[in-house]
């Protein structure tokens, strides 16, 4: 690997995925562990695919029982209506007080489609491009509420300024939004998006449009490359390439005691059907993460724990304090939004200045 200059603290978040569970409260234990770890977020997968109850939903009911850790929900944006999404999306910023982000996602299957009375799936390029139009005309839909358009004036009924409520008129190719919005502007302006930039079809709409953007590959060099990559695409697009956190996304096994990496790992992860995998104990994954974060590969770490509680639970009480020693990870929360918690600033607000 090519060695770079680190760059600045570590990120760390954590998936708190629980199949088969049908209940907010062992998210929420897990939310918790990764709070009292300082993580910067928590990540809940969900898909059409499969039976269980709706990740926003889910995080939305954690929301109050949270304070300081990220909520980021998985939010497909195939078959459902991207006014709605948004709305969904502001909410959870609203209710955790500035600390919700949003993974889109897109829905490949013609099962899925016919659930929703559609017989064919759309090719994937299709439907990542109609995912970045989501992302896109949701930032304008949370921009159609100016910041004081809430005026809550008790004695002449009037809750909103109307002259303070922009259109969008936003024009897609699978869809169109004329706005404003039915919620206000969110507490972070834009909840933080969070792609996986390895999947078929996302690099671009990830570099286009993430906040965060996962990278699941084994090796360090690849991984540097891809993520350096992704921010000369950003830059092309017009971003600020320094706005793009990039974490490496990892399965881990953490077993249930101390141990070297799995012979076969040589110290890191290998490749599987469903992405890099880690298996060794605390210690060594918190040498994994330092090698590879103060060579400059990534800004920080997804880690998704084959054993949710066990290996979260080693990951915040082993590796996390280790990584805090090395000054590398935070030691308490600096802000209270997940924006604060990633280094990046409250963007502006963008008004159409059409009168709604």
């Amino acid at each position: 690997m090519t060695s770079q200059p680190g760059r600045g603290l570590l990120h760390l978040a954590a998936a708190v995925d629980l199949p088969g569970t049908y209940d907010a409260e062992p998210h929420l234990q897990l939310a918790r562990l990764a709070e009292h770890g300082a993580l910067d977020f928590v990540t809940l997968h969900d898909t059409f695919a499969a039976p269980g109850p709706d990740s926003l939903a889910v995080l939305a009911r954690i929301a109050p029982r949270t304070s300081r850790v990220g909520l980021v929900p998985t939010v497909t944006t195939t078959h459902t209506e991207p006014f709605h999404v948004q709305a969904a999306v502001a909410t959870l910023d609203r209710v955790s007080r500035g600390r919700a982000g949003w993974r889109p996602d897109v829905s490949l299957g013609e099962d899925e489609a016919r659930l929703f009375g559609r017989g064919d799936a759309a090719a994937p390029a299709d439907l990542w491009h109609e995912a970045g139009e989501v992302v896109d005309v949701a930032r304008k839909l949370w921009d159609s509420w100016e910041d004081d358009a809430e005026i809550r004036d008790a004695a002449t009924g009037r809750f909103v300024d109307r002259e303070k409520l922009d259109h969008v008129d936003f024009e897609g190719r699978t869809f169109s939004v004329r706005g404003p919005s039915i919620v206000p502007r969110p507490p972070q302006g834009h909840p933080v998006v969070v792609i996986d930039a390895t999947r078929p079809y996302a690099y671009d709409i990830a570099a286009r449009h993430a906040d965060v953007a996962l990278v699941a590959v084994h090796d360090p060099d690849q991984l540097g490359a891809l993520a350096g990559g992704l921010r000369r695409r950003a830059a092309e697009h017009g971003r600020d390439p320094e706005a793009l956190r990039v974490l490496a996304a990892l399965r881990i096994d953490l077993g249930g005691g101390e141990c070297a990496a799995q012979p076969g790992h040589g110290g890191g992860p290998l490749p599987t059907e469903d992405g890099p995998l880690y298996r060794g104990g605390p210690v060594d994954l918190a040498d994994l993460i330092t090698d590879w974060h103060r060579a400059g590969a990534v800004d920080g770490f997804h880690l998704t724990p084959l054993d949710p509680r066990r290996d979260l639970e080693r990951l915040v009480n082993g590796t996390v304090p280790l990584l805090q020693h090395r000054a590398l990870f935070r030691t308490f929360y600096p802000g209270s939004t997940l924006r604060e918690h990633l280094g990046l600033r409250t963007p502006a607000p963008h008004y159409e200045r059409t009168t709604a």
